[in-house]
């Protein structure tokens, strides 16, 4: 396989985008990213991740932690969230135009995205409408790399009594999504938590006029705004 930096080291690359927006979702979770965690975001071998992120260094679009792993620099976030804008046009695009589902989109996106450009981009945008959100209800950044603010919570932190909308699925997973929507889960979904067992069990929600029972594995990838 060619590398993508001999030709020019200076060119942003599909692979130093992919590396980027990776870098990006799991630094939501954590301030640093361990080179363990970015091999398996991104399923490559461990002794792969040190050459690369050598280079993203030497671009000046990722800075390292020693101990602690490595975190983005300003021009690192913003060329991460151009991609993640271009990926996440390309599943609206593939689920309002072409018709896949929320669980196919993302790998087709994946896929397609390498060779996608701002101008195609954009004219998705159009003709998607102009959308705010991913299928999965992840925010879309705008042009400028702008990410608008969601006031949002993991569903596990939800009171019993409390209700609201389902704002995020954070999976990528076909499976799980299918389930998820087999339940009537869906971003917008109206939701309200009506028990849960203690010790992180499993919660008791209400999605519409159904009521589902789901384990840690499934509530922690739900996101929701409270009404």
């Amino acid at each position: 396989m060619n590398d993508p930096f001999d030709e020019n080291p200076s060119q942003f690359s599909a692979a130093m985008r992919e590396y980027l927006a990776e870098i990006y979702r799991l630094q939501e979770d954590s301030p640093t990213v361990s080179t363990t965690a970015l091999a398996e975001r991104l399923d490559v071998s461990p002794p792969a991740i040190p050459r690369m992120l050598k280079r993203l260094k030497s671009a000046g679009l990722v800075k390292h932690i020693p101990y602690q792993g490595v975190e983005l620099t300003e021009e690192g976030r913003l060329e991460a969230l151009r991609e993640i804008r271009r990926h996440r046009l390309l599943e609206v695009f593939l689920v309002q135009v072409m018709g896949f589902t929320w669980d196919e989109a993302h790998e087709h996106a994946h896929t397609l995205g390498h060779g996608l450009n701002d101008v195609v981009a954009e004219r998705m945008a159009v003709m998607s409408g102009q959308p705010t959100r991913c299928p999965h209800g992840e925010p879309i950044p705008d042009a400028e790399g702008n990410l608008p603010m969601i006031e949002d919570m993991c569903v596990m932190n939800v009171a019993v009594g409390q209700h609201g909308r389902i704002s995020r699925v954070r999976t990528h997973e076909p499976e799980k999504l299918r389930y998820f929507a087999s339940l009537g889960i869906i971003p917008t979904a109206e939701f309200a938590v009506v028990g849960r067992q203690p010790f992180n069990g499993p919660m008791r929600l209400r999605i519409g006029r159904e009521e589902v029972v789901l384990g840690m594995e499934l509530t922690k990838a739900l996101w929701v705004s409270l009404a």
